[in-house]
């Protein structure tokens, strides 16, 4: 019987490439006010970069491309400036339906990898914190606890009083979140949105979720589904 649903929340219950469109928008004003460019230019650039696949330095390689100068410290700063920044990002309404009548329904959990504040920032700006009883940021366990950690999902069930063969885990990245949930016992589900970051294969089988499903509006079903297995 399942007793509780434990949640992803980039690119699980809202487009993460939103958040980033509305950071390097903010990135973007930081550098044109620091070097006397056009905001708009230097905005598509970055965004430019970020999506011929440069994730890790992509400021560095604009700004080499307006060529102006600039230090590690002053990427720093620009980094800071993204996860800082109060995000213009909201909760799509079919998962926010969902998760309104899963509320009703089962124990919520939510468990995130990502830097602090901005995960933070993202939760407070989608309204999540109404729907879970409890909220794991795997950065406040420390780095090396990052999913696919078990620790989270260990640290997730304390928090929900319950054990993990009553626990669903929903998510969507096959790099990190369905390793330890599967070993540890969790029923796991993939959600494979249109829009996603994410889309490398699983590095074992072990990797891959136990369902899937192309919309969080199909999950209440299965979630029935399950429990008559």
């Amino acid at each position: 019987m399942i007793k509780s649903i434990a949640f992803d929340m980039d690119d699980t219950l809202y487009d993460e490439i939103d958040y980033y469109k509305s950071g390097f928008r903010v990135v973007a004003e930081q550098i044109s006010s620091d070097f006397g460019l056009n905001s708009r230019q230097v905005c598509d650039n970055i965004w430019r970069v970020f999506n011929l696949g440069n994730r890790k330095t992509t400021f560095n390689t604009v700004l080499e491309e307006f060529s102006v100068a600039f230090d590690m410290e002053y990427i720093k700063k620009l980094v800071d400036v993204l996860r800082g920044h109060r995000p213009d990002i909201a909760l799509p309404p079919t998962s926010r339906t969902v998760l309104e009548e899963l509320k009703s329904r089962y124990k919520m959990g939510l468990i995130t990898n990502g830097y602090l504040p901005a995960q933070e920032l993202k939760v407070e700006v989608l309204g999540l914190k109404v729907f879970f009883d409890c909220i794991i940021y795997t950065e406040k366990l420390g780095r090396e606890y990052w999913k696919p950690s078990p620790v989270g999902f260990e640290k997730l069930l304390e928090g929900l009083d319950t054990v993990a063969k009553q626990c669903v885990y929903v998510g969507d990245n096959l790099e990190n979140d369905f390793i330890s949930s599967n070993k540890i016992g969790f029923k796991t589900i993939r959600i494979i949105r249109e829009n996603r970051l994410h889309d490398s294969k699983a590095r074992c089988s072990e990797a891959n979720a136990q369902y899937e499903i192309d919309s969080i509006v199909k999950l209440p079903k299965l979630l029935e589904a399950i429990n008559d297995i």
